[in-house]
């Protein structure tokens, strides 16, 4: 099955182990962006994903490039041009300690796509899912009118898209408002990750319950077909408890809640969720099976370092049927 997601690269650094930036001398390079993640965690489930961005012409662009194609990612669609590679830094926190992550992305060459550089007829051909976040239409009217361009053409072809609506606020600064810019794409989405919070602020969709919030979405967007969100609580740096949930309108289906300690690297957890509900829905027919297989996913990124999901689906169903002992494997 052919996924395609759309968004922005970035290189991730980062001071070794749990040192601070203050004390540290050297720093250690990633590559991530939360679609992209999402891309490579189902290349590891065995799809067929495909990456869709603008990178900058010179040796980052093109070792991003690789980097992506390293975890069997498909770069055919990728485009280059001038622009920089936005940075992220990331200091780990430990304890009581938060992580903190300063962004430097300004200007960087995925803000400056313009709508006709993609051919979205050819990218979504034969593909079974499209998957966006609020993020790449923050960034700039080109990327997101090169977004709304590759919705539409995926609902015309028949092909269900998955949209992260968290976004963030101070990366609006092209003077349109994510209000004026989302519900258009959302009109496209087959699946929506949000909260009550995010339905009512960006779309007027209330209601007191997730599951109200999730109908007045439905009847604002009759193509959705699922609402989903996560819940995390945050005992420290070091230990969390992770659920997740999905509606599909009628019945509310609730995963198992996972004690996560201790966390390797938080960092893209929410992407290898969605790559694992994302493969659920496509793989399995039961919602329950999909919504427990992403979270079961997202509970084993917090081990691994980076920002991408590396686990397998044999390891996946392993810890989904209640083994987390991470006993020795021979």
């Amino acid at each position: 099955m052919k996924v395609v997601t759309f968004g922005e690269v970035m290189l991730r650094l980062s001071p070794p182990g749990v040192e601070r930036f203050v004390q540290t001398d050297s720093l250690a390079m990633h590559f991530g962006g939360t679609e992209a993640n999402v891309a490579v965690s189902l290349s590891q489930l065995g799809l067929d994903a495909n990456h869709v961005t603008r990178f900058p012409d010179h040796a980052l662009g093109r070792s991003a490039a690789g980097y992506l194609r390293k975890y069997g990612v498909s770069t055919q669609y990728i485009q280059y041009g001038d622009g920089r590679l936005g940075l992220y830094f990331l200091e780990t926190g430990a304890g009581s300690r938060a992580s903190q992550i300063i962004y430097d992305r300004a200007d960087s060459a995925f803000s400056r796509i313009k709508a006709d550089e993609i051919d979205w007829e050819t990218v979504l051909q034969d593909a079974s899912w499209f998957h966006w976040t609020g993020i790449t239409p923050a960034l700039s009217q080109g990327a997101a009118d090169c977004l709304l361009a590759g919705v539409q053409t995926a609902k015309k072809l028949g092909v269900p898209v998955s949209g992260d609506i968290v976004y963030r606020s101070n990366l609006w600064q092209y003077g349109r408002t994510p209000q004026e810019i989302m519900p258009a794409i959302t009109e496209c989405c087959t699946l929506v990750l949000g909260n009550k919070a995010l339905f009512s602020e960006l779309y007027g969709a209330v209601g007191s319950t997730f599951q109200e919030a999730g109908r007045a979405m439905m009847q604002r967007f009759p193509t959705i077909k699922y609402v989903t969100d996560t819940k995390r609580n945050s005992l420290s740096a070091s230990h969390n408890q992770l659920s997740a949930k999905l509606f599909n309108g009628e019945t509310i289906f609730k995963s198992r809640v996972y004690d996560i300690q201790p966390i390797v690297d938080r960092i893209g957890t929410g992407d290898a969720y969605m790559a694992g509900l994302i493969y659920g829905l496509l793989t399995f027919s039961d919602p329950q099976r999909a919504v427990e297989f992403g979270v079961a996913a997202s509970a084993l990124k917090h081990t691994i370092p980076g920002d991408v999901n590396l686990a397998t689906v044999s390891e996946i169903e392993t810890l989904e049927a209640g083994d987390s002992s991470g006993k020795l494997r021979r």
